[in-house]
């Protein structure tokens, strides 16, 4: 019997080299056969129709290519004339909608405006409503803090949003204008009544604020109705104002002082931006920040990376033949970047800033419940901060005092301090804990404020469970409890902890978990609300309140959902921001005789390449704000800048601090 290695053999044989018409032999040409070894047999020969076939498919993969575009040229197009922010294309909803529509076919119509605003915006509350069902399990099991965010919108309406936020995430509540009612303490305490009695004046533990003298009015008012609740100022706000003050200290605003002005004079001209561009391979030296001080910290920090192309920039020909290097600012910047004590003030400013600026990433990222470590973090900070002005007391004194003020009842309240003692990372790892007088005695303040007038359980939780965990008895004495807490890495969670290794302080454990599980800023809360402007345009929308409402309801708890995915993802970098506000004086002085016509303060946010700080990503027009969609930047005759892809500088922004 042949093998199947002989007949595949002789197939080729036959259909190959034996072809008249295909090798010559019939005419006359005395080709010689191709010779065979033993493995040809395995070798499949290409024949006609295959190579037809992959012609074929060349030229179907080319009309497919062609169709795609068409198709991306189309939204595109959509986009730009509704005003479509870029970074909306990069959710998941828009992917699910394209991978609908590819697979329903040509036929699928869009719903009508009606529709929009009618069945589907109804169904869409009761999708939101069923997804928040897990959050509202998470409320009852281990607690939440409801969030105040208020802010004017571009009509200067002082909007309030309230938030309620748990380990999961943070959830839109709901929404109030404050347009026909002052903004007073009573209204306040009333809005915040009723959303706790929403959630369930049970599952709350806290409410966070910022620091206004309205919501502390507020706070005594929700502690003489429901005196088991706490109000907390948010820690993001209370930081700012330490960095703020200490960037107000003489040492310090010289310097920033100096950089700014340095940042505005290149801003202010098309010529020098494009100049400075070149020399810092297309990045940007101002970085947008969530906060103003936020912007300040990075673009600090920028600078101090980009400190050599900017003195190639400004002892380059290109500069000494620029028609700005004789202006006086133009002179102040060319000073400001040779000058060696500039450069050396840069340094300290980030040494001093950036412990602070930890504390500030940890807050506001909330990638896991903040309570148990703002304030263990912050005794970090400080030592970290004396240590970086060499002990110098007449140096750091000051900048402690600053620290001490604004903490005061903020971040120093009974709350606060419980959580760090029932952190094991730190109560177990740290003598200072342990020593720490004033909140050892928090402790006892905290669990009358939480039992009030039920001295058994006060009694059974300070003189029984308590003492078990501080000398490590029960459960708390194994090998694994003690090595689960040394370290404060990414997965480590106290309230996790306590979970595991609390069940013989049953008591103790369930406030541990409470406390520990509890965010310290409201800063969770804030979303891009910006866009509540264009969802109450009811010349756009045509909706009915109620419908306005169902609304905005499903829009921010999709946006705050998709915020929940990347904390957990931990994939962005929570200090930049996805616009220029937070860095305006950073870009342009509104009093600067020297700004070009036209240089607005919007060119310039736009021209700062706002997403180019991004989290990885390179564009930087992805995600431009829709009032700079069409704003014209006007350039010199003698100078075009192009639109170009810009690097980006990373998201390692506290590493590498001088």
């Amino acid at each position: 019997m042949e093998s199947t290695a002989s007949q595949s053999l002789k197939r080729n044989l036959d259909d190959d080299d034996y072809d008249d018409e295909d090798n010559g032999w019939g005419s006359g040409n005395m080709k010689e056969p191709r010779t065979f070894g033993p493995f040809d047999g395995f070798a499949c020969s290409s024949s006609k129709g295959v190579k037809e076939n992959r012609e074929q498919s060349n030229l179907n993969n080319v009309a497919q290519e062609e169709e795609i575009n068409r198709v991306k040229e189309y939204i595109c197009e959509w986009a730009y004339q509704c005003g479509i922010p870029f970074h909306a294309f990069e959710t998941d909803s828009f992917k699910t909608l394209m991978e609908a529509i590819g697979e329903f076919g040509p036929d699928v119509m869009p719903p009508t405006s009606c529709e929009m605003g009618g069945t589907f915006l109804d169904e869409a509350v009761e999708r939101t409503k069923t997804s928040l069902k897990k959050y509202e399990e998470e409320w009852r099991f281990i607690g939440c803090s409801v969030v105040i965010d208020a802010w004017f919108d571009g009509q200067r309406r002082r909007i309030m949003n309230l938030c309620v936020n748990s380990k999961l995430g943070t959830v839109f509540l709901s929404s109030k204008e404050c347009l026909d009612e002052a903004h007073t303490s009573e209204n306040i305490f009333e809005y915040v009544d009723k959303c706790i009695e929403e959630v369930g004046p049970e599952n709350v533990v806290q409410v966070v604020t910022d620091n206004s003298y309205n919501n502390i009015s507020a706070s005594k008012l929700l502690k003489e109705k429901r005196p088991t609740i706490f109000w907390t100022s948010c820690a993001t706000h209370t930081i700012n104002l330490m960095l703020d003050a200490i960037g107000g200290l003489p040492r310090y605003k010289k310097t920033l002082d100096q950089a700014k002005k340095l940042t505005v004079f290149i801003y202010s001209h098309h010529k020098t931006m494009a100049m400075m561009r070149r020399y810092t391979k297309k990045r940007n030296i101002v970085r947008p920040g969530v906060t103003n001080f936020a912007s300040t910290f990075l673009t600090l920090q920028s600078l101090s990376g980009k400190r050599a192309q900017l003195r190639h920039m400004f002892f380059s020909d290109e500069w000494e033949n620029c028609k700005f290097a004789n202006t006086v600012k133009g002179k102040f910047a060319y000073e400001t970047v040779r000058s060696p004590s500039f450069w050396s003030g840069v340094t300290i400013c980030l040494r001093v800033f950036a412990p602070l600026v930890k504390v500030l990433r940890m807050v506001d990222a909330d990638q896991k419940p903040s309570m148990g470590f703002i304030y263990g973090e912050l005794q970090r900070a400080k030592k970290e901060i004396i240590n970086a002005l060499n002990n110098n007391k007449s140096e750091y004194e000051p900048i402690m005092d600053i620290i001490s003020k604004e903490s005061s009842k903020r971040l120093d309240t009974c709350l606060h301090l419980t959580a760090y003692i029932l952190n094991p990372y730190y109560f177990y790892n740290n003598p200072e804990a342990r020593d720490d007088l004033d909140a050892n005695d928090a402790v006892i303040d905290f669990v009358g404020v939480l039992f009030p007038e039920d001295y058994d359980m006060q009694n059974r939780i300070l003189l029984v469970e308590l003492p078990m965990y501080k000398r490590k008895q029960g459960k708390f004495d194994r090998p694994i409890a003690l090595k689960a807490c040394e370290v404060n890495g990414d997965k480590f969670d106290p309230a996790n902890w306590w979970e595991t290794f609390g069940n013989s302080t049953p008591n103790l454990k369930m406030i541990a978990m409470r406390i520990l599980s509890l965010t310290t800023s409201s800063v969770g809360c804030a979303t891009n609300w910006s866009m509540f402007d264009e969802v109450h345009t009811k010349k756009g929308n045509r909706l009915e309140g109620s419908k306005m409402d169902d609304l905005v309801f499903v829009h921010f708890n999709a946006n705050l959902m998709e915020k929940n995915k990347k904390r957990k993802l931990r994939n962005y970098e929570v200090l930049i921001a996805e616009d220029g506000i937070g860095a305006e004086e950073w870009i342009v002085d509104d009093d600067d005789e020297e700004v070009e016509p036209r240089q607005t303060w919007k060119a310039a946010s736009e021209a700062v390449g706002v997403d180019e700080v991004l989290c990885n990503r390179t564009s930087a027009r992805i995600s431009i704000s829709r009032e700079l969609i069409n704003e014209e930047l006007h350039l010199e005759d003698e100078e075009q800048v192009d639109e170009v892809e810009y690097e980006s500088d990373g998201v390692q922004i506290i590493e590498h601090c001088g």
